[in-house]
């Protein structure tokens, strides 16, 4: 069984959980999610971001994403953002910079 992380936005009353290569929310019953790769034990490639149409708009993918660099950055990965939304997300925050694989 793999063990299931939850990170609690209380702003929004949503939860972001993490099993897997994937982070994860539910969302009037669909699901937003990232996935990722671990390349090697000191690198994570984050491959894919997806969000339904329906829900597009709302910010689950800046969640998602925020969650997962935190998640990397705790676990001292350097970040490689194959996904365009999460390179556009690291662009927009500087915080994350000094994690990209260089």
């Amino acid at each position: 069984m793999q063990k299931v992380l939850i990170y609690k936005n209380k702003k929004k009353n949503r939860m972001v959980q993490h099993t897997g290569n994937k982070f994860f929310t539910l969302t009037e019953g669909l699901e937003s999610y990232m996935e990722y790769e671990v390349y090697d034990p000191s690198t994570v490639v984050f491959t894919h971001t997806w969000v339904p149409e329906e829900l597009r708009g709302k910010g689950l993918a800046k969640e998602i994403i925020k969650e997962g660099l935190d998640w990397a950055m705790e676990n001292k990965f350097e970040i490689i953002p194959a996904c365009s939304a999460v390179r556009i997300y690291i662009d927009r925050h500087p915080e994350y910079q000094a994690c990209l694989l260089k």
